[in-house]
């Protein structure tokens, strides 16, 4: 087997209203890619999110008496802890300078995903931008998805990535917050090993793991490159949603 994951050079600084697919297609015409049955496109969720106009100014945002409570506790902007409190459907832990919630997409993460990094608004001080997660990475990502099989006759997928981290390990990495045409999970269940041995519980998370691997080769400061090109991804593409990622609230040990 052979995974080839390449970068697409070129992609300009992403407004709202952009067209990402547009922009895709012209980075792998850049790169001599011709788009094939089976290959992955794997977009940073920051591109996706400012496409999508998710910018707001914490100028605009008025703190509600329990985000000025929560703001008091965890010593954060009390306008940025109100954002939070929308984007999420629960918070799980608090401590100084942290928010764990249930994101409103279900996954769990840190100040849901609201991020100040790489963010510049039109007018203001720049320290006052934040950007949301898309409102349905999963729409998203079929829509992008679907631009790019119409414009090649190539059955794809496509992956939205972010950077979280992870119960009891250090630093963030590579995550799926949505996909369309992949599957977030691959069950080996019933499957044998080098010894015939048939699998019993094996359930692989092949998104998270190439969301990993081109969350590596994005890099996560400056490096400019937020699509990455995907050939030789081991496992047959299907139709598929974050919901099977995610693991049931009953299931959860870490809650």
């Amino acid at each position: 087997m052979t995974l080839t994951l390449t970068p697409l050079s070129g992609i300009p600084l992403i407004r709202p209203g952009d067209d990402l697919a547009e922009i895709i297609l012209h980075s792998l015409a850049v790169a001599n890619i011709d788009l094939i049955d089976g290959d992955v496109l794997v977009v940073a969720q920051k591109i996706v999110s400012k496409a999508e106009g998710c910018m707001v100014n914490l100028d605009q945002i008025l703190p509600s008496p329990a985000a000025i409570d929560l703001a008091r506790e965890v010593e954060k902007d009390p306008r940025l802890v109100e954002l939070v409190l929308r984007e999420s459907n629960l918070v799980l832990r608090k401590r100084l300078g942290t928010i764990i919630v249930e994101h409103r997409l279900g996954f769990v993460c840190a100040n849901a995903g609201i991020d100040h990094s790489n963010v510049h608004g039109e007018t203001g001080a720049p320290e006052d931008w934040v950007l949301l997660l898309p409102k349905d990475a999963d729409a998203s990502a079929q829509t992008i998805r679907q631009r790019l099989e119409t414009a090649s006759g190539a059955r794809l997928g496509v992956l939205i990535i972010d950077s979280h981290g992870r119960a009891w390990r250090m630093g963030t990495v590579g995550t799926t917050i949505g996909l369309s045409g992949l599957p977030g999970v691959a069950d080996l269940r019933g499957k044998p090993d080098l010894f015939d041995y048939r699998l019993q519980i094996t359930q692989v998370g092949v998104a998270d793991e190439l969301a990993a691997a081109a969350s590596l080769v994005m890099g996560q400061a400056a490096e400019g490159t937020p699509v990455i090109h995907v050939r030789g991804f081991p496992y047959p593409l299907r139709e598929a949603s974050l919901r099977e990622i995610l693991r049931p609230q009953e299931q959860d040990l870490f809650r």
